[in-house]
């Protein structure tokens, strides 16, 4: 899995008239738990676009004044007109301790339904899996190279590797849909 550092800076004061004064000055207010301790910091805005905006999932090496921690990102608040960080907490990995994380699903491979004139559609675009730290991927592949004309692909199709997938075995990752036009051509040939 990437790493992204982080540094951070301790939070001598909490509460909302400094976690106002701390978004002036493009800092984002923190909170890291999970480990031996709660460790509240903040951190420079520009350094969560490594994190937040990228396609893979990615653990944080926090810096604190002095001490580094592991970790991953659990939840961020957002504002809703401006779409600036709020908040945001850290889940710290220990090793050997398992957590759950959603892990973004990429795709490998050409489908024949698609080649046919059908339409790809990607019903989930993560997974919630559980694991150790040293067993979280980055992304989960899922390779639609056989996948034909209304058919699907679901969470059970997927290998786990050292991992244990959360989602419903059922539930469809991508379908080929039937495009109208080619409806419209089976129906065509069917008259004629």
């Amino acid at each position: 899995m990437k790493q992204v550092e982080i540094i951070g800076y301790k939070r001598a004061n909490l509460g909302k008239k400094e976690s106002a004064q701390l978004r002036a000055e493009a800092q984002v207010p923190c909170v890291l738990y999970g480990g031996t301790e709660v460790v509240h910091f903040s951190t420079p805005m520009f350094l969560f676009k490594d994190i937040i905006y990228t396609g893979d999932a990615v653990q944080a090496l926090i810096h604190v004044e002095g001490k580094k921690y592991t970790a991953i990102l659990q939840d961020a608040q957002f504002h809703p007109v401006s779409e600036m960080i709020l908040h945001a907490d850290f889940l710290e990995l220990v090793p050997g301790k398992i957590v759950k994380m959603d892990i973004p699903v990429t795709f490998e491979g050409t489908s024949p339904g698609v080649l046919k004139g059908g339409r790809f559609n990607q019903k989930m675009k993560k997974l919630t899996v559980k694991a150790t730290p040293d067993k979280l991927p980055s992304s989960i592949t899922v390779n639609i190279s056989t996948l034909e004309l209304a058919k699907s692909v679901k969470v059970g199709d997927v290998v786990a590797d050292g991992y244990v997938i959360l989602n419903a075995k059922s539930n469809p990752i991508a379908t080929i849909e039937v495009t109208r036009s080619l409806k419209q051509e089976a129906n065509e040939t069917a008259k004629k």
